[in-house]
């Protein structure tokens, strides 16, 4: 397939793109900049939000994934509430076009304080900006997606485990710290139980949705299982032989956090 891939050079999307080239598929990377991604991926470098005609200026895809977003780990940005109408501007055009398949990556955060595993029509009330501007997202693409007879595919992204430098998640955080010869790491009580999957994981379920079969609907990109937070922390720190320490309780759970929540799969065979 030739995939086009928004945000192409972000955390997810360096990674999401070296597996679509390495299962032989046309890679069009479009972003502002292209650092992060390696050869055998053609770049279209400038805003996805300023093209005239996505569709043509993607070089005509078979599959549009979207995963550019700003301040993904701030989630009271203004910035989530200030981009959502450039986000449903670029899901109208595509979805007017000849295009077959609009992939958009998602968050759990779209669902809110829930305990349990989250389906994808588990009722979403979502308690941060980034909730809100991500849940507002979805209920737009699926209502344009709808009348022009675009296949949708909504990605609900989990919590990644990944061991680089330049991210923002947790495990990112303790690289750097540990990278700066810290002794210790500042963290909650860490007894929230969440879905964590490793990041080369993460690249790979999403790339089988988007590449496969599998039509329009919402997934989880979630191992389906929670694990409290410290115990995977933990784990993390001595899987990579880290000489660090948590300080337990220095920072409160967040109140929009949920005791336990994961993603729920379907039965495999």
């Amino acid at each position: 397939m030739k995939v086009a891939v928004t945000g192409a050079n972000g955390f997810l999307g360096s990674g999401i793109c070296h597996e679509l080239v390495r299962r032989g598929h046309d890679v069009v990377a479009v972003d502002l900049k292209s650092d992060h991604l390696g050869e055998g991926i053609r770049m279209v470098e400038g805003s996805a939000f300023e093209m005239a005609d996505p569709f043509f200026e993607m070089d005509e895809p078979d599959c549009v994934l979207h995963l550019a977003w700003r301040d993904g780990f701030k989630h009271n940005s203004d910035a989530h509430i200030e981009d959502l109408p450039k986000h449903v501007e670029l899901i109208k055009r595509l979805a007017d076009s000849p295009l077959g398949r609009i992939a958009v990556m998602g968050s759990m955060h779209e669902v809110g304080y829930f305990e349990g595993g989250i389906r994808p029509e588990t009722p979403c009330s979502p308690e941060s900006m980034y909730g809100i501007a991500k849940n507002a997202l979805r209920q737009a693409s699926e209502l344009l997606c709808r009348g022009s007879g675009t296949e949708l595919q909504w990605l609900r992204g989990y919590y990644i485990v990944d061991e680089t430098t330049y991210g923002s998640s947790i495990f990112s955080k303790i690289c750097k710290a540990a990278a700066a010869g810290q002794s210790s790491f500042p963290f909650t009580m860490g007894q929230n139980q969440y879905d964590f999957l490793d990041y080369p994981e993460f690249c790979s379920m999403v790339v089988d949705i988007v590449t496969g079969d599998s039509g329009a609907g919402t997934y989880n990109i979630s191992s389906g299982r929670p694990e409290r937070l410290a115990d995977r922390v933990e784990r993390f720190i001595a899987e990579n032989g880290f000489d660090i320490r948590l300080e337990y309780g220095a920072y409160p759970d967040r109140p929009y956090d949920s005791p336990a929540v994961w993603g729920w799969q379907p039965p495999r065979c």
